[in-house]
């Protein structure tokens, strides 16, 4: 589960929209803050699958999840680090071991590594991240970006534990896309109703185009139901 946040605006507030997005299912919700009770309100506070964290400190609440920190998020840091900062030394070496890590994942989807060398891989680079977090220097904005990657190492590299996992928030950030081109265009909502019925709508047709489902048949079934109902495209998730 990659979930993310953007601004939105209700009634000429301010307000957040979210994306909680899964390869074959996304799921929007226009709600009042971006803090742990909204993300709660769509997933649960038991969630206890993986959540796609990109280090707003809430997702960090959901106790019983498995993380994964979004790579592409600490990338774009350490590069502004080194470009921003002139920190040409720490920096680029935690660029590296990131790469690595990707490269790791990148050789064992092409068949090239097995499952036995990922896991030496990853003990090897849980080691040398954590020395390398270590080892920051005396400058304060590395020294916080140092900080920042403590927190999120135990959720580092979980994705080499499993191919199935992603390392980055990519689905959360694309689902996103098509709602800030339409903020631009229309601004947001008038209303709560109107955004609720947005945020429905948006979850259905996002979630049966990832299916390939047909999103006319679909919604003409629905119209034509004699009562409320779930249609088959969208009943259950695809294995």
């Amino acid at each position: 589960m990659s979930p993310d946040e953007t601004g939105w605006k209700v009634a000429a507030h301010l307000e957040w929209l979210w994306a909680f997005a899964t390869p074959d299912t996304t799921v929007y919700a226009i709600l009042p803050g971006c803090g742990f009770e909204e993300a709660t309100s769509v997933l649960g506070a038991d969630y206890a699958g993986v959540l796609m964290r990109d280090g707003w400190a809430p997702y960090r609440r959901f106790s019983h999840a498995v993380f994964q920190t979004c790579l592409a998020h600490l990338l774009r840091r350490s590069r502004a680090l080194e470009r921003d900062h002139g920190d040409h030394i720490w920096a680029p070496r935690v660029q590296a071991r990131l790469r690595q890590a990707l490269a790791v994942r990148d050789r064992h989807a092409a068949g090239t590594m097995s499952a036995h060398g990922v896991a030496v891989a990853r003990g090897h680079l849980v080691n040398r991240f954590n020395e390398l977090i270590e080892e920051v220097g005396s400058s304060r904005t590395a020294q916080i970006f140092a900080a920042h990657l403590a927190i999120e190492f135990p959720g580092v590299f979980t994705f080499l534990l499993d191919p199935t996992i992603d390392a980055t928030n990519w689905r959360a950030e694309q689902a996103l896309r098509p709602a800030v081109v339409t903020r631009k265009v229309c601004g947001g909502n008038r209303t709560w109703r109107g955004a609720r019925t947005q945020a429905v709508l948006a979850s259905v047709l996002q979630t049966l185009h990832l299916r390939h489902e047909d999103p006319l048949a679909v919604l003409t079934e629905l119209l034509r139901a004699p009562s409320s109902t779930v249609p088959l495209a969208l009943a259950q998730p695809i294995e």
